[in-house]
């Protein structure tokens, strides 16, 4: 069984037991978290497809770290006019496994 979530403006195909990295939550590390936002839930024989949200579906998941993703270096500078700025940057990420799919 596998579902289709959406969570901070991007969609996850998730099954039971998959350890996803979502878009940084407000929760502490070791609580549950809910994910209504399901887009499609598909078992052995059926597949429900949501319009927008299947309802009454739901994902839990339980939050396994909180912490940033490697840093980027973005790279800007205007041709001939001594201009050049180097920024980084780090993604802040919530670490999530999947405990179970209701549907």
């Amino acid at each position: 069984m596998y579902a289709v979530i959406e969570t901070g403006g991007k969609q996850y195909r998730v099954s039971k037991g998959d350890v996803i990295r979502v878009e940084k939550l407000d929760a502490e590390v070791g609580t549950t978290v809910e994910f209504d936002k399901v887009l499609l839930v598909a078992g052995e024989d059926s597949v429900k497809v949501g319009r927008p949200y299947v309802d009454n579906a739901s994902v839990s998941g339980k939050v396994l770290r909180q912490d940033k993703a490697r840093k980027i270096l973005v790279f800007r500078y205007k041709p001939k006019k001594n201009v050049r700025v180097r920024k980084g940057h780090r993604q802040p990420f919530t670490e999530v496994e999947i405990t179970a799919i209701n549907a």
